[in-house]
């Protein structure tokens, strides 16, 4: 056995071929790819654990924010209509917006009635000039505003001018209207006695005739101021526009909160304007809340229920307890404050 061992050729030792080279190789790239696969589950489902994480924590503080915004803490991320901290935060633009919107209201009112009073009184003393002047302060009111900015801005260029020079043509009509309807009103007695006493027309004007046009005169110019205040926003077209500005800004981005509060402060505005007028007018004209009712009335035509310069009975006023010649009584039928003739039976 030996001996045939010894005599048998050496068992050569096997090489490795390419083919080995492959085999081996392709068996290593099998480890790797199923190592590199177990990897990728096991960080996909880490990643996917994390992001569902994620995603619910983000949806659990968005839903937090909207129910903080619902209750009011953040109105002005929840672009609310009512929002107190919008005023909080931009108080002094409203500030700014209404100084300058009181200001070109009370400019242009004023510029209106100085320049409606000479108008009114031309229109009375030349009857000539009376049908062209209302009729061409009706066609200028009947002109839109964007339009009547439009055309004067060649005039006044782009400023607070044209909005205010508009807003005086606008006031002419209510002004020179309800001046020349309270100049007419005051009766022919009072100019009668004016006169007598020695009144010259100025003094005539300024001391009998306004004073009792004053409650015509001051009712137009609460109309003019409440219109004033209203069209004053228009004038944010031109960048003067007071409550007009922020109002136009709210509404190209749509910002509740700044719109709704400016629009409130513009009515706000018109309301206080009419009554601190209202309260002039009462306070110049102290007769006409005293007495009250037709006594009153009577006492500012001039007359009683007959007209004016008549009395109860339609006789020429005597007086009776207005002052003057004391009535007569029992003569119903004749003239206040004068005796039957004598002699003469009923």
């Amino acid at each position: 056995m030996l001996a045939a061992r010894q005599g048998a050729p050496p068992r050569t030792p096997r090489r490795s071929g390419p083919g080995d080279e492959r085999e081996g190789a392709s068996g290593l790239s099998g480890l790797t790819s199923l190592i590199g696969t177990a990897g990728t589950v096991g960080t996909s489902g880490i990643a996917g654990a994390s992001g569902t994480a994620v995603t619910s924590g983000a949806g659990h503080t968005g839903l937090r924010a909207e129910a903080v915004a619902r209750q009011g803490g953040d109105c002005l991320t929840a672009n609310d209509w009512i929002c107190a901290e919008f005023v909080r935060t931009r108080g002094q633009e409203l500030t700014d917006a209404t100084l300058q919107h009181v200001g070109i209201t009370l400019a242009s009112v004023a510029l209106a009635l100085l320049i409606a009073f000479p108008l009114a009184l031309a229109a009375r003393r030349w009857r000539r000039a009376y049908g062209p002047v209302l009729g061409l302060t009706t066609v200028l009111y009947t002109v839109p505003s964007l339009a009547m900015y439009a055309l004067l801005l060649p005039l006044f260029g782009l400023g607070a001018a044209v909005v205010v020079s508009g807003l005086v043509l606008y006031s002419l009509t209510v002004l020179v209207r309800n001046i020349l309807a309270g100049l007419e009103s005051v009766p022919d007695e009072a100019r009668e006695a004016a006169r007598g006493m020695g009144y010259g027309p100025f003094r005539l004007l300024f001391g009998v005739e306004l004073p009792l046009a004053l409650p015509a005169l001051m009712a137009g110019v609460r109309i003019a101021t409440v219109s004033a205040v209203a069209l004053t926003t228009v004038g944010a077209i031109v960048g003067y526009g007071g409550l007009g500005n922020l109002i136009y800004d709210g509404m190209d981005s749509f910002f509740r909160a700044q719109v709704l509060t400016a629009s409130v402060i513009c009515v706000v505005l018109a309301v206080l304007a009419d009554v601190l007028l209202l309260g002039l007018q009462r306070l110049l004209t102290p007769w006409t809340r005293t007495g009250g009712g037709a006594r009153t009335r009577a006492r500012i035509r001039g007359g009683g229920r007959g007209g004016p310069g008549e009395g109860a009975s339609g006789g020429v006023r005597g007086g009776g307890h207005d002052g003057g010649v004391p009535d007569v009584p029992g003569e119903p039928g004749g003239v206040r404050g004068v005796p039957e003739p004598a002699g003469k039976e009923a």
